[in-house]
């Protein structure tokens, strides 16, 4: 499948974006890049509502925090790795607390929960991680830990809601431009091949710092 924005299009815009970014409006911490998209022949209340998730090539948020919810075994790798992570004895002393589970959930992006522990969560924890949309990702002791951590910090969702706009963390200011770019390129293509009518749904297509103005790329 050929992509309608050429690479050539979206180095120019990453140009552009680490240039005001870094040295017309230097910000005094690291500006996340978005990419946000428009679509156009959906209707969200008949049409099947996608969700899709892909790895991008470079992890793009520095700030993306996982936790362990672990067994003894993943307790010690975390503890190892420098991973944060938390016993089935800690959960159980959140004792369901709404405000408390709700406050683990803002804390961190992810959640990675061993096989025994990942089937006690809704009982220890009970809706709270699943409303915010992170319920745990389970993981085995064959697994390198660091290594899923690193995939899920790689790791960005499309899902068709209610509305017709979608967003996605595909980089930030402190990366190399050129891995910045093949970030954008993998999330369009991705979020194009998940589409029914591919690039026919697609509206519009920018890109922006957080605090930037938005660059057009389709």
């Amino acid at each position: 499948m050929s992509s309608k924005v050429s690479m050539d299009v979206i180095k120019e815009s990453v140009t552009k974006m680490f240039t005001e970014a870094t040295e017309v409006k230097k910000r005094n911490f690291c500006e996340t890049i978005d990419i946000q998209v428009g679509l156009k022949g959906y209707d969200p209340q008949k049409d099947k509502r996608f969700n899709g998730s892909t790895r991008l090539p470079f992890i793009p948020k520095k700030s993306f925090r996982v936790c362990v919810l672990g067994d003894e075994f993943h307790c010690d790798k975390a503890r190892e790795a420098g991973i944060d992570f938390m016993s089935v004895e800690d959960l159980k002393k959140l004792n369901k607390n709404k405000k408390e589970v709700k406050k683990l959930a803002k804390k961190y992006d992810a959640f990675l929960s061993s096989e025994s522990v990942i089937k006690q969560v809704p009982r220890l924890l009970g809706p709270g991680l699943n409303k915010a949309g992170k319920f745990p990702t389970q993981i085995t002791h064959g697994e390198d830990l660091p290594g899923r951590v690193a995939e899920l910090q790689a790791t960005i969702k499309f899902q068709l809601k209610k509305v017709l706009c979608l967003s996605a963390a595909v980089g930030n200011v402190a990366m190399d431009a050129d891995e910045t770019a093949v970030n954008i390129s993998t999330a369009i293509n991705f979020l194009v091949s998940l589409l029914k009518k591919k690039w026919q749904n697609i509206k519009s297509l920018y890109v922006k710092t957080t605090m930037g103005k938005s660059i057009r790329l389709y």
